[in-house]
């Protein structure tokens, strides 16, 4: 008799169309286990060995995947599509020790790395997302061969992708349709035996999407992390209840008091670390040159929407006025402006402009870390003598491209510009403050480019236009760079995630992470191609075979 839930002589337990909510948590967990098991061949953890072998053989798949006996004392299994040789785990290995995120972004990604045996351990839930949605893609470029590589991608895309805090309805049903090839991609690269439940679940996710709404309103990082609150209540182990009672009780209470008194002012404790915004490290007041003063200077009224009548106004004077020439002048056109304007008996200058023009004063105030928009930046040499990497810049703004020197015709396009981070001022205008960053740029024509995966890599030795290196704190948004395994030159491009604590909107505390590409990575896979296989450029591994078990199996078979 076929076993059944007890569940199915509820009346209505028929008619639900979800039955059991699939958690996308530990299905990551568990897929990015057996994934980077498999390719570093880690004991226990593999879905690939020599009993595999002999059921594909037995199968009549993948003949020459087949276990090699030699001599009746080892066996040889030739190196698959899916295993990395010993220089290429040492590489990715070495690739994720060296690794440098930013503040917040995870754990301590070296502390996951086992350089002796080649090997992560210890990862957590946590880790395995951050693996699967940025990491993993990245430390494996160029290791595996290009339709292998290209499978990983697409699946470490669709987590991604599904992990968005807003998805479109109409491209769940594409991530359907994609997800259905990665898989049968993975079947035509991958063992049989990687293939369990958890791998199978990931096909029914986009249909429970569109049922049950978006992952992150579903999934157990809330309960685990407040699980692990509640263990950290215990005192007393023979007694763990009444110390999870008693302490959430005084938390409560706590709570309460709290925000009663929420309007009283905190003491000896910053406002900026109660809301983790704006937060300012390495205070001191240096004077600048006065060079580098009015560069800052230009940029502030450059991105002022109270002065782009003016800006419009000074770039509109004739056909032959060059940017260059905008930039020398525009300062003291617009003081002179201002004050013109000021002469009159009915003007409209607001108190913003009238100290915009008369510039910011000579000291200004150096931080070597500065909080906003969710970030925590610091600066290069902060980040030299740091665990984190958090000097990683990009700002989108808008160029003037000219086609030669005697262009009449200039046109402006947005770009989106890669740096880093050298100083932080705070420029003082007396009655406000604006904070700039000075950043080194990458020359966008000649260091910045997008691969055929859709990666964007930067090359942070070429430096771009040295005029042009400061930027409002405000528009800033936070990159961490990735050495590109294939060529040290290249570094690859990944966006950070704000951290926005003190919004009253539940979906900006949940953590979103930003796709590792641009794009779905594409498939050239062709159906009547002969697929190998076997790695040609790959050691393969040798089984020594226990001279006690084949005793026992020879006397048993005798």
């Amino acid at each position: 008799m076929e076993k059944k839930s007890i569940f199915f002589d509820l009346p209505y337990w028929k008619d639900l169309y979800v039955r059991h909510n699939l958690d996308v948590m530990h299905i990551e967990k568990n897929v990015c286990e057996s994934l980077i098991g498999t390719l570093l061949n880690i004991p226990g953890k593999t879905k690939d060995g020599e009993k595999t072998r002999l059921d594909m053989a037995e199968m009549g798949i993948r003949e020459s995947l087949k276990p090699i006996t030699e001599s009746g004392r080892r066996t040889f299994l030739p190196p698959a599509c899916y295993v990395l040789s010993r220089s290429e785990k040492r590489q990715f290995c070495s690739t994720l020790s060296e690794i440098k995120v930013p503040m917040g972004y995870s754990s301590n990604v070296r502390n996951l790395v086992q350089m002796k045996d080649l090997r992560l351990i210890n990862l957590k839930s946590h880790d395995c997302h951050t693996l699967m949605q940025q990491l993993l893609p990245v430390t494996i470029r160029g290791l595996l061969p290009k339709q292998v590589h290209t499978v990983i991608m697409r699946l470490c895309y669709f987590f991604n992708a599904i992990c968005s805090k807003v998805i479109d309805p109409i491209k769940i049903d594409e991530l359907q349709e994609e997800v259905v090839v990665t898989l049968c991609l993975l079947e035509k690269y991958f063992p049989p035996a990687f293939f369990d439940v958890m791998v199978h679940l990931i096909v029914h996710l986009p249909r429970e999407i569109k049922l049950c709404g978006p992952v992150w309103l579903r999934w157990m990082y809330p309960m685990e992390r407040y699980m692990k609150i509640l263990k950290g209540y215990v005192r007393n182990r023979s007694r763990p209840e009444g110390c999870i009672i008693e302490c959430y009780v005084v938390e409560e209470a706590v709570e309460f008091c709290s925000e009663y008194l929420e309007s009283t002012p905190t003491i000896g404790i910053p406002k900026s670390l109660e809301s983790r915004q704006n937060v300012r490290m390495g205070f001191k007041v240096t004077p600048v040159e006065y060079k580098m003063l009015c560069e800052a200077h230009f940029y502030v009224l450059q991105n002022t929407p109270e002065v782009d009548c003016y800006r419009l106004e000074h770039l509109t004077r004739g056909e032959k006025w060059l940017q260059a020439e905008h930039r020398r002048c525009f300062i003291r056109w617009v003081r002179q402006r201002i004050e013109t304007e000021l002469a009159k008996p009915e003007h409209c200058i607001t108190q913003t402009l009238r100290w915009l023009a008369n510039e910011p004063r000579r000291d200004v105030i150096r931080y070597s870390g500065y909080g906003i928009n969710g970030y925590t930046f610091h600066t290069c040499e902060h980040d030299l003598r740091s665990k984190t990497q958090n000097s990683g810049v990009t700002v989108e703004g808008e160029s003037l491209h000219v086609s030669s020197a005697k262009d009449k015709n200039p046109v402006y396009a947005n770009m989106s510009y890669y740096g880093v981070i050298e100083d932080i001022w705070e420029l003082n205008y007396t009655s406000f403050k604006v904070a700039v960053f000075r950043c080194k740029w990458v020359n966008n024509k000649t260091g910045v480019k997008v691969d055929e995966n859709g990666f964007t890599l930067v090359d942070l030795n070429k430096e771009g236009d040295s005029s042009d290196q400061f930027i409002m704190a405000s528009q800033a948004k936070q990159v961490f760079y990735v050495s590109n395994p294939n060529d040290g030159r290249w570094s690859v491009v990944l966006t950070s995630k704000p951290k926005l604590y003190d919004s009253g909107d539940v979906c900006n505390n949940i953590e979103e992470t930003p796709s590792f590409s641009q794009r779905l990575p594409e498939c050239e896979d062709d159906q009547n191609e002969d697929v190998s296989y076997v790695r040609e450029d790959c050691e393969g591994e040798y089984i020594e075979v226990d001279n006690s078990k084949m005793n026992k199996r020879k006397n048993f078979t005798s």
